[in-house]
């Protein structure tokens, strides 16, 4: 017979959250001995006093720890025991990390076996580049895509853009070499933002295309490999094809024109274009700022989201800007004036009487 203070194992496992299976290798180890084993049935049994020991057992076991150094830590005072704790922890993190890098370089040879050139180019060009047409995605659960970036590469060059509907920004470079038929991809955008420190750091980059991704390779800064998105990416060749004719076109300094829309704290801002100047309206104070531009064709009113004219401007290359309009309710079309390479379409918005 047995005491009252004592359990039997199935009752003392379900308490400790150890299977009895455990127990009794537990046992076997010497680690965790029963406080009681009935002669002729070999039923054992544990008391009250053993819970703490096989709760604290069954935690040094699911961090990973070693039988002989659990039982190191079982017989150890409170402080060397945190101390042993803390020494293991630091072993896992460091095997952690070296896994993970030994697993880079598996995985960027697996990548090499199936990798396909698409273009060696300029890194801090090609970060300029993708940081430009950045400012043209957003985050939207719903619809993915949006949040990446076309990029698609021929004889003709390499293109990156992006779009959150209500902004389109494109961007064609001239790589020192690219290959000579067509490939295109949507690439994860937050992936390629992630990149651009090494890009900027990178004389020359080499693009590779996989089968799940797009890696860009540098010698000085290691390999980055950036995820594919699946959704189809927004039909811009096509919208792009079908705008309307240009009525309007304004050249107009860029640091004076972001200088203005930065001094007009509003939510929405006109543009009212005349025959020589263009001026900046904040749709909520009235307040007016005229700006000297060369204007060919129709005066225009126009209205604007700051958060999506302003980007569009900023990220302009040159000391000019060229602004095509084609009326009040068709995208504008924002590019420099000296260097076409980086377009960005800009959509307006209803004038706010209308809202």
């Amino acid at each position: 017979m047995t005491t009252p203070a004592l359990m039997p194992i199935g009752s003392f496992a379900q308490r400790c959250g150890l299977t009895a299976s455990a127990l009794r290798f537990y046992a076997d180890a010497g680690l965790l001995t029963p406080a009681e084993v009935a002669p002729g049935s070999g039923y054992r049994y544990y008391g009250e006093e053993q819970f703490e020991r096989a709760v604290l057992l069954r935690r040094l076991r699911e961090i990973g720890m070693s039988l002989p150094m659990v039982k190191t830590v079982l017989d150890a005072g409170p402080a060397e025991a945190i101390r042993l704790v803390d020494d293991h922890v630091d072993s896992v993190v460091d095997n952690a990390a070296a896994a993970r890098r030994q697993a880079v370089h598996i995985k960027d040879d697996l990548l090499a076996r199936s990798a396909e050139p698409v273009a060696v180019i300029s890194g801090p060009v090609l970060a300029a580049a993708i940081g430009q047409v950045l400012t043209a995605t957003t985050d939207d659960p719903d619809i993915a895509v949006l949040g990446g970036v076309r990029v698609e590469a021929g004889p003709d060059g390499l293109t990156v853009t992006a779009t959150d509907r209500f902004r389109l920004a494109s961007r064609t470079l001239v790589p020192a070499s690219v290959r000579q038929t067509a490939w295109a991809a949507t690439v994860n955008g937050e992936d390629l933002r992630n990149a651009l420190t090494d890009l900027r750091r990178s004389p020359r980059v080499g693009i590779e295309a996989t089968a799940n991704g797009m890696s860009l390779r540098s010698p000085d800064r290691g390999d980055r490999h950036c995820r594919l998105l699946a959704d189809p990416f927004p039909d811009h060749r096509s919208m792009l094809d079908t705008l309307p004719p240009v009525t309007t076109r304004v050249e107009i300094s860029t640091t004076a024109l972001l200088r203005a829309l930065e001094d007009l704290h509003s939510d929405r801002i006109e543009l009212a274009v005349g025959a020589s100047a263009v001026t900046l309206r904040d749709g909520e104070s009235g307040n007016d700022i005229r700006l000297d531009a060369r204007v060919l064709g129709p005066e225009l009113d126009i209205w604007f989201e700051m958060i999506t004219l302003y980007p569009g401007i900023s990220t302009a290359i040159g000391a000019e800007v060229l602004i095509d309009f084609r009326g009040d309710a068709q995208p504008a079309t924002v590019r420099s004036a000296d260097r076409g390479d980086l377009t960005t379409l800009v959509m307006p918005t209803a004038h706010p009487s209308t809202v």
